[in-house]
């Protein structure tokens, strides 16, 4: 999957204009929060602004090119929703090797000799764990999981 094919499938998962006092990032739109880019201005948010913002500050450093295919678009998708470092630990958990929080020449190794499915299943699996155990589950826990469920069964 590249870029263009990611971006298309992570909009369907994310809304347009939001503002709920209970969530943590603020004011959204596509997915990109007022916590995340304090100083712009969400509302007024373009959908090729939005998809360069993903380009330049989620796919390229979380290294979604240098995963198996298995792997990159839930690594893209965990990275926007939980942050790059603590995705690439659910990736380094998910292929058993040190946890560190980035793509370096032995997590490399260790996700290139995983089994794709496998690899797949753990990552989304430890993703999972982490969140329900977040204080703001019994709020957003339902559209996360159903996100994850989502990953699982449109492979």
């Amino acid at each position: 999957m590249n870029f263009d094919l990611a971006f298309e499938k992570l909009i369907g998962h994310e809304g347009g204009y939001v503002n709920d006092p209970k969530d943590p990032g603020g004011e959204t739109k596509f997915g990109i929060s007022k916590r995340a880019y304090p100083k712009l201005d969400i509302k007024a948010l373009t959908m090729t602004s939005a998809a360069n913002i993903y380009l330049t500050d989620y796919w390229i450093p979380a290294g979604c090119e240098l995963v198996p295919e298995a792997v990159r678009y839930d690594l893209f998708d965990a990275a926007v929703n939980s942050g790059i470092r603590q995705a690439i630990i659910w990736l380094q958990q998910a292929a058993g090797t040190s946890v560190d929080g980035s793509i370096g020449p032995k997590t490399k190794a260790a996700i290139g000799s995983a089994d794709g499915a496998e690899l797949h299943a753990k990552f989304n699996g430890y993703r999972l764990k982490f969140m329900t155990d977040l204080t703001t589950w019994d709020r957003f826990g339902k559209g996360w999981a159903r996100r994850i469920a989502a990953n699982l069964i449109n492979v």
